[in-house]
């Protein structure tokens, strides 16, 4: 039996059967948290911005219109929640912590460097050095290049969760990326952002 569509999903939900939302939840649950943690840099926070983005697109249900994608419906809904937690934040923090959770991501997405301690070190303060780049960056290029290049996104479904012009997501994540190689090459890290 192939798997329903999004689309298909939301029209189930809009009828009554709950399991249908399940579904969409299930499928996309694990993307609006990676989203809502590369944006808030909390994995509790994360978790809490992820419930909410589902509670609230449960919702507004009746209210989707069908003109975007669901999942690009649903990210618009986790980005707009996650920028809000941001600014009625009292304190900024300042760089990563120690116990960020996109750092332990990039350690244990990247092939551990095995049996060297030397370059599991090196490792991780790369990634500490990026995590710490990405969060000097403006929220709007955080935000472009965390549903880019991150997240994964298009370029055309990022431009209609963020409203705006393709032109200006690809300007975005240029920019983004300059700013970062040079944060990189600020800390000691130039040839890690020459890939990027």
């Amino acid at each position: 039996m192939p798997q329903k569509t999004d689309r298909e999903l939301v029209d189930a939900a809009r009828g009554g059967d709950a399991g249908a939302f399940g579904v969409l939840v299930r499928r996309h649950q694990k993307r609006i948290y990676r989203l809502a943690v590369h944006l808030l840099k909390d994995g509790a926070e994360a978790e809490d911005v992820a419930q909410e983005t589902f509670v609230r697109a449960y919702r507004a249900l009746d209210r989707f219109d069908g003109r975007s994608e669901p999942f690009t419906w649903i990210y618009r809904i986790a980005v707009n929640l996650s920028l809000n937690a941001i600014r009625s934040r009292k304190t900024r923090r300042v760089g990563p912590s120690p116990d960020d959770p996109r750092i332990e991501g990039a350690m244990v997405d990247k092939n551990p460097s095995t049996g060297n301690p030397h370059g599991a070190a090196a490792d991780r303060e790369l990634a500490v050095a990026l995590a710490d780049g990405i969060d000097s960056l403006s929220d709007t290029l955080r935000t472009t290049l965390i549903l880019v290049v991150i997240d994964g996104l298009s370029h055309a479904e990022a431009a209609e969760t963020l409203g705006c012009p393709e032109g200006t997501v690809a300007w975005r994540i240029h920019e983004a990326r300059r700013k970062l190689r040079l944060h990189l090459d600020d800390s000691g890290h130039g040839d890690a952002g020459k890939s990027s």
